[in-house]
């Protein structure tokens, strides 16, 4: 299984937001990087990510999981841009942040900690664990 890191701005859609939709499923619309939009792409169905409050807050605050693959983002008529739906699995019993991510040597190569930008990122099984472990969250 593959694991995956989603970005959100608090302001535009939180992770409130999110459990507010639960059980259902909620596109993640609105990615326009090529990059972020290829990692969709790779997603499967069961496949689970952490939901990531940037911004102000910077921190993991829920798990999500995927629920739909990639299909064409209802937010545009540009063929180029697809999206998956993610549905809230639970939240992080403590938010881990990003400092706190970063202080960790064992995070060092994580692509939030590389490339901090990128709204959609994959997540290596060890990183998944670890940061499960830090927000004192069942990682399964």
């Amino acid at each position: 299984m593959a694991y995956w890191l989603f970005k959100s701005e608090p302001s535009t859609w939180s992770w409130q937001d999110q459990m507010a939709k639960a059980p259902d499923c909620e596109e993640w619309d609105g990615v326009r990087n090529y990059q972020a939009r290829n990692f969709m792409r790779q997603m499967k169905v069961g496949e689970r990510g952490f939901f990531y409050h940037s911004m102000k807050e910077k921190s993991v605050v829920g798990i999500v999981e995927v629920c739909a693959e990639a299909h064409p983002d209802s937010t545009t008529d540009d063929p180029r841009w697809e999206c998956v739906d993610v549905r809230a699995v639970r939240p992080f019993v403590r938010p881990v942040t990003l400092d706190e991510i970063k202080a960790d040597p064992r995070l060092a190569e994580m692509m939030l900690v590389r490339n901090s930008r990128l709204s959609v990122q994959p997540v290596t099984e060890e990183e998944w664990r670890i940061i499960c472990e830090m927000g004192q969250t069942d990682p399964d």
